[in-house]
Protein backbone atom coordinates (compact mmCIF):
# COMPACT_ATOMS: atom_id res chain seq x y z
CA UNK A 1 0.00 0.00 0.00
CA UNK A 2 0.85 3.65 -0.81
CA UNK A 3 1.75 5.48 2.39
CA UNK A 4 -1.20 8.25 3.61
CA UNK A 5 -0.11 11.67 4.51
CA UNK A 6 -2.14 14.42 7.27
CA UNK A 7 -0.98 17.76 7.03
CA UNK A 8 -2.69 20.60 8.17
CA UNK A 9 -3.08 24.15 6.65
CA UNK A 10 -1.82 25.38 10.26
CA UNK A 11 -0.21 23.99 13.61
CA UNK A 12 -3.17 22.54 15.90
CA UNK A 13 -5.21 21.94 13.11
CA UNK A 14 -6.32 18.17 13.98
CA UNK A 15 -3.09 16.28 12.22
CA UNK A 16 -1.89 14.07 15.10
CA UNK A 17 -5.73 13.08 16.91
CA UNK A 18 -6.80 12.01 12.74
CA UNK A 19 -3.25 9.89 12.29
CA UNK A 20 -4.09 8.44 15.79
CA UNK A 21 -7.77 7.43 14.57
CA UNK A 22 -6.65 6.25 11.20
CA UNK A 23 -4.13 3.97 12.68
CA UNK A 24 -6.99 2.41 14.69
CA UNK A 25 -9.05 2.57 12.11
CA UNK A 26 -6.75 0.35 9.57
CA UNK A 27 -5.48 -1.85 12.59
CA UNK A 28 -9.10 -2.66 12.97
CA UNK A 29 -9.46 -3.61 9.35
CA UNK A 30 -6.18 -5.94 9.55
CA UNK A 31 -3.83 -4.07 8.46
CA UNK A 32 0.11 -4.22 10.01
CA UNK A 33 -0.16 0.09 10.55
CA UNK A 34 2.97 2.16 11.90
CA UNK A 35 2.53 6.33 12.62
CA UNK A 36 5.67 8.40 11.62
CA UNK A 37 6.16 12.07 11.71
CA UNK A 38 9.79 13.01 10.63
CA UNK A 39 10.38 16.04 12.79
CA UNK A 40 8.94 16.76 16.40
CA UNK A 41 9.07 19.71 18.42
CA UNK A 42 7.90 18.99 21.53
CA UNK A 43 8.73 19.02 25.30
CA UNK A 44 6.02 16.06 25.62
CA UNK A 45 8.07 13.15 24.93
CA UNK A 46 7.60 8.94 25.39
CA UNK A 47 11.25 7.80 27.58
CA UNK A 48 11.79 4.49 27.17
CA UNK A 49 15.11 2.80 28.96
CA UNK A 50 16.98 2.99 25.71
CA UNK A 51 15.84 5.92 23.65
CA UNK A 52 13.31 8.90 23.55
CA UNK A 53 10.48 10.19 21.20
CA UNK A 54 7.46 12.61 21.18
CA UNK A 55 4.82 11.57 23.60
CA UNK A 56 2.28 12.05 20.47
CA UNK A 57 3.92 9.20 18.07
CA UNK A 58 3.79 7.06 21.15
CA UNK A 59 0.02 7.67 21.48
CA UNK A 60 -0.41 6.76 17.82
CA UNK A 61 1.66 3.64 18.20
CA UNK A 62 -0.97 2.37 21.10
CA UNK A 63 -3.69 3.59 17.97
CA UNK A 64 -2.03 1.36 15.66
CA UNK A 65 -1.16 -1.30 17.88
CA UNK A 66 2.52 -1.42 16.83
CA UNK A 67 5.35 -1.18 18.87
CA UNK A 68 6.63 1.72 20.12
CA UNK A 69 10.26 2.37 18.40
CA UNK A 70 12.37 5.26 17.48
CA UNK A 71 11.97 4.80 13.63
CA UNK A 72 8.29 6.45 14.48
CA UNK A 73 10.01 9.81 15.83
CA UNK A 74 13.30 10.19 14.34
CA UNK A 75 14.28 13.31 15.19
CA UNK A 76 12.68 15.46 18.05
CA UNK A 77 13.64 18.78 18.93
CA UNK A 78 13.00 19.81 22.38
CA UNK A 79 12.90 23.70 22.60
CA UNK A 80 14.76 25.47 25.61
CA UNK A 81 13.99 28.99 24.67
CA UNK A 82 16.54 31.49 22.54
CA UNK A 83 16.01 29.40 19.26
CA UNK A 84 18.06 26.83 20.64
CA UNK A 85 16.51 23.55 20.82
CA UNK A 86 18.08 19.98 22.08
CA UNK A 87 18.06 17.40 19.48
CA UNK A 88 17.34 13.76 19.59
CA UNK A 89 18.07 11.52 16.74
CA UNK A 90 16.94 8.20 16.66
CA UNK A 91 15.79 8.21 20.41
CA UNK A 92 19.33 9.87 21.48
CA UNK A 93 20.08 13.15 22.88
CA UNK A 94 22.55 14.27 20.03
CA UNK A 95 23.33 18.01 20.33
CA UNK A 96 21.65 21.48 21.39
CA UNK A 97 21.54 23.42 17.97
CA UNK A 98 20.50 27.17 17.38
CA UNK A 99 17.66 27.10 14.88
CA UNK A 100 20.41 28.62 12.15
CA UNK A 101 22.40 26.13 12.45
CA UNK A 102 19.92 23.34 12.52
CA UNK A 103 18.43 25.00 9.32
CA UNK A 104 21.43 25.70 7.66
CA UNK A 105 23.89 22.51 8.29
CA UNK A 106 21.61 19.83 9.39
CA UNK A 107 17.93 19.55 7.78
CA UNK A 108 19.23 18.82 4.14
CA UNK A 109 21.61 16.96 4.49
CA UNK A 110 21.48 14.37 7.75
CA UNK A 111 18.51 15.13 8.97
CA UNK A 112 16.55 13.87 5.91
CA UNK A 113 18.32 11.14 5.62
CA UNK A 114 18.28 9.82 8.55
CA UNK A 115 14.34 10.27 8.39
CA UNK A 116 14.35 8.87 5.15
CA UNK A 117 16.12 5.40 6.36
CA UNK A 118 13.66 5.46 9.57
CA UNK A 119 9.94 5.57 7.06
CA UNK A 120 12.06 3.00 4.52
CA UNK A 121 12.41 0.61 7.68
CA UNK A 122 9.05 0.92 8.45
CA UNK A 123 7.36 0.85 5.13
CA UNK A 124 9.32 -2.59 5.14
CA UNK A 125 7.89 -3.79 8.07
CA UNK A 126 4.05 -2.50 8.10
CA UNK A 127 1.66 -2.71 5.33
CA UNK A 128 0.28 0.77 5.70
CA UNK A 129 2.78 4.00 7.55
CA UNK A 130 0.75 7.28 8.11
CA UNK A 131 2.90 9.84 8.52
CA UNK A 132 2.09 13.35 10.31
CA UNK A 133 3.36 16.51 8.60
CA UNK A 134 4.39 19.66 11.10
CA UNK A 135 2.86 23.03 10.56
CA UNK A 136 1.90 23.58 7.63
CA UNK A 137 3.42 22.86 4.39
CA UNK A 138 3.15 26.43 3.19
CA UNK A 139 5.43 28.67 5.12
CA UNK A 140 7.43 29.70 1.76
CA UNK A 141 10.04 31.22 4.00
CA UNK A 142 10.73 27.91 5.38
CA UNK A 143 10.24 25.04 2.19
CA UNK A 144 13.90 24.42 1.75
CA UNK A 145 14.38 23.60 4.86
CA UNK A 146 10.81 21.66 5.43
CA UNK A 147 11.51 18.07 5.79
CA UNK A 148 8.46 17.01 7.72
CA UNK A 149 5.99 17.46 4.63
CA UNK A 150 5.31 17.70 0.99
CA UNK A 151 9.19 16.52 0.73
CA UNK A 152 9.07 13.69 3.22
CA UNK A 153 5.50 13.42 1.30
CA UNK A 154 7.25 13.23 -2.51
CA UNK A 155 10.04 10.98 -1.25
CA UNK A 156 7.69 8.27 -0.37
CA UNK A 157 4.85 8.56 -2.76
CA UNK A 158 2.30 9.40 -0.39
CA UNK A 159 -1.04 10.68 -0.60
CA UNK A 160 -1.84 13.78 1.24
CA UNK A 161 -5.24 14.79 3.23
CA UNK A 162 -5.00 18.03 4.04
CA UNK A 163 -6.93 19.04 7.26
CA UNK A 164 -7.98 22.57 8.54
CA UNK A 165 -9.65 23.82 11.71
CA UNK A 166 -12.78 25.38 10.86
CA UNK A 167 -13.87 26.41 14.31
CA UNK A 168 -11.27 28.87 13.96
CA UNK A 169 -12.20 30.05 11.22
CA UNK A 170 -11.22 31.15 7.18
CA UNK A 171 -10.52 27.30 6.28
CA UNK A 172 -11.73 27.68 3.21
CA UNK A 173 -9.46 30.36 2.21
CA UNK A 174 -6.48 28.20 4.00
CA UNK A 175 -7.18 25.34 1.89
CA UNK A 176 -7.13 27.27 -1.03
CA UNK A 177 -3.84 29.75 0.26
CA UNK A 178 -1.93 26.46 0.91
CA UNK A 179 -2.10 24.96 -2.44
CA UNK A 180 -1.57 27.90 -3.86
CA UNK A 181 1.60 28.53 -2.21
CA UNK A 182 2.82 25.08 -2.15
CA UNK A 183 5.21 23.84 -5.38
CA UNK A 184 3.21 22.48 -7.87
CA UNK A 185 4.85 19.09 -8.12
CA UNK A 186 3.68 19.12 -4.77
CA UNK A 187 0.06 19.73 -5.63
CA UNK A 188 -0.63 16.42 -7.47
CA UNK A 189 0.41 14.53 -3.56
CA UNK A 190 -2.61 16.53 -1.73
CA UNK A 191 -5.78 14.16 -2.64
CA UNK A 192 -8.34 14.92 -0.52
CA UNK A 193 -9.43 17.73 2.66
CA UNK A 194 -10.69 17.51 5.81
CA UNK A 195 -12.33 20.06 7.86
CA UNK A 196 -12.13 19.02 11.68
CA UNK A 197 -13.92 20.68 14.99
CA UNK A 198 -17.32 21.59 12.89
CA UNK A 199 -20.47 22.51 14.72
CA UNK A 200 -23.27 23.48 12.84
CA UNK A 201 -25.56 22.23 9.95
CA UNK A 202 -23.25 20.22 7.75
CA UNK A 203 -25.83 21.39 4.55
CA UNK A 204 -25.19 25.03 5.05
CA UNK A 205 -21.77 23.53 4.69
CA UNK A 206 -21.84 21.47 2.04
CA UNK A 207 -22.09 24.36 -0.68
CA UNK A 208 -18.97 25.29 0.11
CA UNK A 209 -17.69 22.02 -1.01
CA UNK A 210 -18.64 22.37 -4.26
CA UNK A 211 -17.49 25.38 -4.63
CA UNK A 212 -13.70 24.69 -3.35
CA UNK A 213 -13.15 21.78 -5.77
CA UNK A 214 -14.44 24.18 -8.50
CA UNK A 215 -11.18 25.88 -7.60
CA UNK A 216 -8.59 23.04 -6.72
CA UNK A 217 -10.20 20.40 -7.76
CA UNK A 218 -9.69 18.72 -4.95
CA UNK A 219 -12.88 17.04 -3.29
CA UNK A 220 -13.89 16.94 0.59
CA UNK A 221 -13.63 13.74 2.19
CA UNK A 222 -14.33 14.49 5.66
CA UNK A 223 -16.11 16.77 8.44
CA UNK A 224 -15.19 16.14 11.62
CA UNK A 225 -17.24 17.16 14.33
CA UNK A 226 -15.89 19.09 17.51
CA UNK A 227 -15.33 16.60 20.02
CA UNK A 228 -14.22 16.13 23.16
CA UNK A 229 -11.57 13.43 24.23
CA UNK A 230 -9.47 12.49 26.84
CA UNK A 231 -5.79 12.01 25.77
CA UNK A 232 -2.65 13.25 26.99
CA UNK A 233 -2.24 17.07 25.72
CA UNK A 234 -0.73 18.05 23.05
CA UNK A 235 2.28 20.28 22.89
CA UNK A 236 1.16 23.81 22.74
CA UNK A 237 2.68 27.64 23.27
CA UNK A 238 -0.04 27.84 26.35
CA UNK A 239 0.60 24.15 27.43
CA UNK A 240 2.87 23.24 30.03
CA UNK A 241 4.47 19.90 30.14
CA UNK A 242 2.52 17.96 32.48
CA UNK A 243 4.17 14.41 34.00
CA UNK A 244 2.51 11.39 32.38
CA UNK A 245 2.89 7.66 33.66
CA UNK A 246 3.10 4.78 31.04
CA UNK A 247 1.16 2.41 33.64
CA UNK A 248 -1.35 -0.11 32.24
CA UNK A 249 -3.99 1.23 33.38
CA UNK A 250 -3.39 4.71 32.13
CA UNK A 251 -2.45 3.15 28.60
CA UNK A 252 -5.75 1.60 28.86
CA UNK A 253 -7.37 4.27 29.35
CA UNK A 254 -5.52 5.94 26.46
CA UNK A 255 -6.60 2.83 24.20
CA UNK A 256 -10.47 3.07 24.60
CA UNK A 257 -10.43 7.04 24.40
CA UNK A 258 -8.63 5.99 20.57
CA UNK A 259 -11.21 3.90 20.25
CA UNK A 260 -13.90 5.70 20.56
CA UNK A 261 -12.34 8.60 18.50
CA UNK A 262 -12.13 6.18 15.42
CA UNK A 263 -15.17 5.04 15.74
CA UNK A 264 -16.72 9.06 15.21
CA UNK A 265 -13.86 9.71 12.45
CA UNK A 266 -15.00 6.73 10.51
CA UNK A 267 -18.90 8.04 10.25
CA UNK A 268 -16.99 11.35 9.52
CA UNK A 269 -14.78 10.75 6.42
CA UNK A 270 -15.31 8.71 3.47
CA UNK A 271 -13.31 5.84 4.13
CA UNK A 272 -13.77 4.52 1.03
CA UNK A 273 -12.50 7.37 -0.74
CA UNK A 274 -9.09 7.30 1.60
CA UNK A 275 -8.74 3.70 0.71
CA UNK A 276 -8.50 4.38 -3.18
CA UNK A 277 -5.78 6.38 -2.36
CA UNK A 278 -3.71 3.87 -0.77
CA UNK A 279 -3.69 1.89 -4.12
Amino acid sequence: MKPLMIQGTSSGAGKTTLVAALCRIFSDKGYRVAPFKSQNMSNFSYIAPEFEISRAQAIQAIGARCEITPDLNPILLKPIGSYNSIVYLNGKRYKKMHAKEYYEKFVNSKGIDIATKSLKTLQKNYDLVILEGAGSPAEINLQKFDIANMRIAHNANSSVLLVSDIDRGGSFAGLVGTMALIEKKYQKLVKGFVFNKFRGDLDVLKPGFQKLKSITKIPVVGTIPLMTFNLPEEDSLNTAPKDFKWTKKNISKIDDELTKLAKTIKSSIDLESVERMLK
